[in-house]
């Protein structure tokens, strides 16, 4: 019933009936759709996995790799083949289409170990693609046909359609899979193995059959700089940077000459562009003049720092990217992950297998060569085929021969068999009439020589194994040195190097900052990802991001680019606390804060007000005077206030008490000098760059005007501020901190007058590189000595006939006076030289040099009394109205 009246409640029954049938049929055939796909997916995914993406460790070919090189080998004839035609072989293999195949085969020339090729194949520097398969040529390379084919010992598989036969691993005996690296997409996983260098490969198997350690790390084509320092062995979660190579070609051009593994110059000039449009670096054009070596120019406006660019370029374009290698191979049809490392350990053992089935083989053929000739000189010598002239069946031959053979058989290595009868009854009665029992002998001592060896080898098995490595490296290592280097990069800082490509604006009143505010207050160039700090009359502080328009608070007593962990900016400031409260003075810097967070300088309370505030750079403190107002009893209404005597602390300090009534106004006498200790600053040696963080050699304290000396190899000198974003090029001989006063001393090579001469001299021009050799190109600087009284030593070359001239010490603060840096020097002798080689100097006290002592940046809290503030210091005239270093007065 219950079923009846819901059917009457229904207005349409009939369509109800039908949606709940297609319901039910579509729910059944969902669960069909579910187990095909899931049969079919994994079917397909495996297939992906162990027939497509993924190469074996075995031979460390993908499939399609596999049959190129199995259709190379079986069209190889020492001629070159046309691609197509190889292309067209190979499909007999490789059910896919040509362009799968000619693709794969275009990757395997370009890696230049396997095919020798012949043609347009393209251009891994700048992108260019390959010539069509009818146009280009291949054919083996002899390492490849030493290396990858042995018959013998391949194990055969029939082809997708039956019709030939495959190899289903190629014996390849060398790391191959290392040296040309692989990279796939399948289902479900990937792999990225980057590629190795040939000779370090070979080292490293040679290690690995000694028992000693190794380490492996990646070498691109495409060169270029890598720092492998998270490499993590080619496993996952691993990491290497890859650079450019990028030097100064002159004061306003610089010049790419490697790139990263992974781009082109096409797209690195697209990424240079890029940014240029952006505004993250600024150049005035780009010249590609790559054919076979990389040459980009890239030409930078006058006024624009070249070392700051190439900092840029590398946070900025493509001229620094990383890549996450992930070793994943195919062993038992099964995926799996692996390091670098064990890849090399794998293939260098398998190498050895290989090596030992060949020598079995090769020793199973020597001995029955050696059998077979055994007989055959028994056979003649013995006429044992007269024996079958009396036979008349075949059957009796074959006795006949048999028992003649039996008594001169004892010392033979096997039974003599059926077959080997035969084989003796196929020898020519021309080949018998001729036989040499001396060469036979010979013949066979030299089998036995040959056994006794092969046996050796099979005996002493690795060092055998490593002696044909050693014999790979030397027949086939050669021009296959490193390209990449190797070095530890620094990091860069993107809002340290970005071009300011954006102005500043402020709106004091309102309390709006921006780029967008152009009718209001300029305040500087910055970029679009610089962080500005902002302070307001009533003691707060925000570090906010660059943006159009930002409220920040109505007030605005100082803004600026926010600098991180900069510790070297100190801003003084005197505040009254509350309404009616007394004024404090403090000195604090801000190194590192939460963006958009107002923090408080002051106290707190209601109606603190800043009283002066002034931001210094390099830690200045100025002298201020403070005026009170008459009231009451109070009877020093004015005095000074010198901020060097204030301790620096913590931003949230509350400082020390300044007066507890009320402040009239606070007026600047006198600028202030910095109060912070000479900047210590260190040359890290491994990433070339200067740093303030205690790593490498330390080359002194600097105050501002400090300069450093730079000589180079190829006979320059300069002098230049110590910027932590200075680079360094790798003829660099000489860094210290410059002394004006103390001369520098040049041996070199004149190769006009093919003569040494020595010059000394002081750097008269310190903002200029200075050249001091001449423009001869067998010009050669020797030896640049910064010591006072510089002492060295002349090593002369021994002349034919003659006996060597002694080595000569020489003094050269009494060789020659200080001249000027363009004089051409002295002689120092007209003997050929071996060597210079610089002694200790001359024992030399330097001037001592007084300068008032600098005041230490402490954390402490130090409390001024009012009775001990110090006052009434003579009087300075002021500043000039309107300088922009002026500090903010109220």
């Amino acid at each position: 019933m219950e079923e009846n009246d819901d059917v009457s409640e229904t207005p349409n029954t009939h369509d109800q009936t039908n949606d709940q049938i297609s319901a039910d049929d579509s729910q059944e055939a969902l669960t069909k759709v579910t187990g095909m796909y899931k049969d079919w997916f994994l079917d397909y995914a495996s297939y992906v996995i162990l027939e497509r993406a993924v190469p074996a460790i075995e031979d460390g070919f993908k499939p399609v790799q596999r049959r190129i090189m199995h259709a190379l080998k079986e069209l190889d004839d020492g001629r070159y083949n046309k691609v197509a035609n190889v292309v067209g072989h190979t499909m007999q293999y490789h059910p896919h289409g040509d362009a799968s195949i000619a693709d794969a085969m275009v990757q395997l020339g370009q890696k230049d170990i396997l095919i020798d090729t012949q043609g347009n194949w393209g251009n891994i520097l700048t992108g260019d693609g390959a010539a069509a398969s009818r146009y280009i040529e291949a054919r083996l390379s002899k390492f490849a046909l030493e290396v990858v084919f042995s018959p013998k010992i391949t194990e055969w598989q029939l082809s997708y359609d039956g019709r030939k036969k495959e190899p289903v691993n190629l014996p390849v005996k060398f790391p191959l899979l290392l040296a040309q690296g692989a990279e796939g997409i399948a289902v479900g996983l990937s792999t990225k193995i980057l590629p190795h260098n040939f000779n370090e490969l070979i080292d490293a198997s040679i290690k690995h059959l000694k028992g000693q350690r190794f380490n492996l790390f990646p070498d691109f084509p495409t060169a270029g700089i890598i720092d492998v320092g998270n490499y993590n062995d080619g496993l996952r979660g691993g990491k290497i940077r890859v650079r450019a190579r990028i030097s100064h070609f002159d004061k306003n051009t610089l010049v790419i000459n490697e790139i990263p593994y992974g781009t082109n110059t096409s797209t690195l000039i697209d990424s240079i562009l890029k940014a240029n449009d952006k505004g993250k670096i600024k150049i005035k054009k780009i010249e590609d003049n790559t054919a076979a070596e990389v040459e980009i120019l890239v030409h930078l406006p006058s006024g624009i720092s070249p070392d700051k660019t190439i900092d840029a370029l590398y946070a900025f374009t493509a001229c620094e990217s990383s890549i996450s290698p992930l070793g994943c191979i195919i062993e038992d049809n099964k995926p799996i992950f692996i390091g670098v490392t064990e890849m090399l350990q794998r293939s260098t053992d398998y190498t050895v297998e290989l090596l030992q089935a060949e020598l079995k083989i090769q020793l199973g053929e020597l001995e029955e060569q050696w059998h077979f000739a055994s007989l055959e000189r028994i056979f003649i010598e013995n006429r044992i085929y007269r024996d079958i002239e009396e036979e008349e069946t075949w059957e009796g031959v074959i006795l006949a021969i048999d028992k003649g053979l039996k008594p001169f058989t004892a010392h033979l290595k096997r039974a003599v068999t059926e077959e080997d009868i035969v084989r003796l009854t196929e020898i020519r009665i021309k080949r018998i009439s001729k036989f040499d029992l001396d060469k036979a002998q010979q013949h066979l001592d030299n089998l036995e020589e040959k056994i006794a060896e092969v046996k050796h080898n099979l005996a002493h098995l690795t060092e055998f194994a490593i002696n044909y490595f050693k014999g790979l490296k030397e027949r086939y290592g050669k021009g296959r040195e490193r390209k990449s280097e190797i070095k530890i990069f620094d990091d860069i800082e993107a809002t340290k190097v970005v071009i300011r490509n954006t102005k500043l604006y402020v709106n004091r009143e309102e309390g709006f900052v921006g780029t967008s505010l152009k009718r209001d207050e300029y305040v500087t160039d910055c970029s679009d990802i610089d962080d500005i700090i902002v302070f307001t009359k009533n003691g707060q502080m925000t570090v906010t991001k660059v943006d159009s328009k930002t409220f920040v608070g109505k007030g605005i007593i100082h803004v600026a680019v926010f600098k991180k962990k900069d510790k070297r900016t100190i801003y003084n400031m005197i505040y009254k606390d509350g309404k009616g409260g007394p004024s404090y003075v403090k000195r604090f810097n801000v190194s590192g804060v939460t963006r958009d967070k107002p923090y408080d300088l002051t106290n707190g309370k209601a109606g603190s007000d800043v009283l002066y505030f002034s931001a210094n750079p390099n830690g200045e403190a100025e002298v201020v005077t403070i005026l009170l107002r008459q009231v009451g009893s109070v009877k020093k209404l004015k005095w000074d206030l010198d901020f060097a005597d204030v301790l620096i602390k913590g931003r949230a300090s509350k400082g020390n008490i300044v007066t507890k009534y009320s402040v009239k106004r606070i007026e600047l006498k006198e600028k202030g000098v910095s109060t912070l200790k000479p900047r210590k600053i260190w040359f890290d040696d491994i990433v070339q760059r200067l740093n303030v963080d205690g790593r490498g050699e330390l080359l002194g304290e600097f105050k501002g005007d400090d300069l450093l000396l730079v000589a180079t190899q190829r006979g320059t000198v300069k002098t230049i501020a110590p910027d932590l974003s200075v680079r360094f090029d790798a003829d660099m001989i000489v860094l210290e901190k410059w002394n004006p006063d103390k001369p520098l001393s040049a041996i070199y090579y004149e190769g006009e007058k093919e003569r040494y001469y020595i010059k000394r001299f002081l750097i008269e021009n310190e903002s200029k590189e200075e050249v001091i050799i001449s423009e001869h190109p067998k010009s050669v600087l020797e030896l640049v000595s910064t010591d006072w009284r510089p002492v060295v030593e002349l090593e002369f070359v021994k002349r034919r006939g003659k006996e060597a001239k002694p080595n000569q010490t020489v003094n050269l603060e009494e060789f020659i006076s200080v001249k000027g840096i363009k004089a051409m020097g002295n002689q120092l002798t007209s003997d050929k030289l071996k060597s210079v080689n610089a002694l200790d100097p001359l024992p030399y006290e330097e001037p001592e040099v007084h300068e008032t002592e600098d005041i230490e940046v402490i954390d402490e809290e130090d409390v001024i009394p009012d009775d001990k503030r110090p006052t009434d210091k003579k009087e300075k005239s002021d500043d000039k109205k309107g300088d922009s270093d002026q500090p903010t007065l109220f």
